[in-house]
């Protein structure tokens, strides 16, 4: 990877120096980089945008799930580059460029958590912290052909991470080892698991043909193989209307709480926005109560009947995103066409606030893609050791 390379996950205001952690613990002799959303003591967190990188103070102190880390041991090693208000799955930031995925070459690393991820599979660090909404670990993860995990909702303490839409925000990780990545679980996810032996899976008939064919057939056979290592598999549906009526309600819903997040801002400051985030953000600023009142009732429908399915001991498995990674030079209608299709796949999850794992299932003309399960409430934990006893057909040990 060349000097330019490495810096291209890297935000220019990053830490001058290795943040060393506890010299005892279960991460020591870990390194990791950290998202710029998560406030460091003595650093300014600045949310993929200059202006308000210069318009905030530093942080006085680190927020809980970079506390953890550090007492667990970790060393942190840098701030990455994400999109810009955490308002795209590209990973392409206006101001700062786009991290290089080293695993795809030529092709976009995924967002928002574009840095953190890309330099987890461009082996920089040994796990990498970033954030979910809409899709922001699940998608990258699966670009740069890594672990990642979006937890539970409400299963990391996150005062000090910064907001996007609440409804929907959750720190998650990155690691390139499953081994690695299933004790940073335990070092971040708070104590409400609810553990339980995984006695079912379903396999999601609706998502798989949201997916182009060639992931859905390669994830089918990946499946296939993993039949010996997986409890009973039958086969369903989750969406009865299909998946735009739960990805409309998402968007409206954070559309609205992203304005409430960052409009005050956008409106006092005028601050340069990138292509892409810039048109979203200009329709979050026309979002109304009532058109949030009806698209959050349709949510709440919504996850009670995915919870209502998804219970303790039962997984969902989809695709974790439709296709490849897009080449870099998509255009701005090609990539709007391509975040629809994503957020069909990512919908469930988010709406519902249930934890999603995409773990690395294979490549499609050389590229990585995801294979990702959906697990009841509190079941983190049971998604990390699955993901641990599915390694040997990733290719990888734990």
């Amino acid at each position: 990877m060349t000097p330019k390379a490495y810096r291209s996950c890297f935000v220019p205001h990053d830490i001058a120096a290795p943040i060393k952690g506890a010299t005892t613990g279960p991460l020591t002799g870990l390194s990791t980089v950290v998202k710029d959303m998560y406030d460091i003591a003595g650093e300014r967190t600045g949310c993929g945008n200059p202006e308000w990188l210069a318009t905030h103070a530093p942080a006085t102190r680190n927020c809980p799930p970079v506390q953890k880390i550090l007492d667990a041991g970790a060393t942190i090693t840098g701030k990455t580059i994400c999109d810009e208000f955490f308002y795209s799955v590209s990973g392409a930031n206006a101001h700062y460029g786009t991290p290089v995925n080293a695993r795809a070459p030529g092709r976009l690393p995924g967002g928002s958590s574009a840095g953190s991820a890309a330099a987890c599979g461009a082996g920089l660090c040994d796990f990498a912290l970033g954030s979910d909404t809409g899709g922001s670990v699940r998608v990258p993860a699966s670009f740069n052909g890594i672990y990642g995990l979006r937890p539970t909702h409400e299963r990391i303490e996150h005062t000090g991470v910064a907001d996007m839409a609440p409804t929907f925000d959750v720190p998650g990780w990155f690691a390139a080892t499953p081994g690695v990545f299933r004790k940073v679980g335990s070092v971040l996810l708070d104590t409400r698991a609810v553990p339980a032996k995984i006695e079912r899976v379903v396999v999601l008939e609706d998502a798989f043909a949201e997916a182009e064919e060639p992931v859905a057939d390669l994830l089918r056979t990946v499946l296939e193989f993993m039949s010996d290592d997986l409890p009973e598999m039958v086969h369903g549906r989750i969406a009865p209307e299909g998946f735009d009526t739960w990805r409309e309600a998402f968007r409206i819903v954070q559309a609205h709480e992203t304005w409430q997040t960052f409009g005050g801002f956008v409106t006092a400051q005028k601050p340069k926005i990138g292509p892409g985030v810039r048109e979203r953000m200009e329709f979050a600023a026309t979002v109304t109560k009532s058109q949030t009142d009806a698209a959050r009732s349709v949510q709440l429908k919504a996850r009670e009947h995915i919870r209502h399915i998804v219970t303790t001991g039962t997984i969902l498995a989809l695709p974790t995103a439709p296709s490849i990674a897009p080449r870099i030079e998509i255009s701005g209608s090609e990539l709007e066409e391509f975040r629809v299709r994503v957020m069909r796949l990512t919908c469930t999850s988010g709406v519902s606030g249930l934890p999603q794992v995409s773990i690395p299932a294979g490549t499609i003309n050389g590229c990585p893609i995801g294979l990702s399960f959906i697990g009841w409430a509190g079941g983190d934990e049971a998604l990390l050791d699955l993901a641990c006893e599915l390694a040997r057909h990733c290719g990888m040990a734990a």
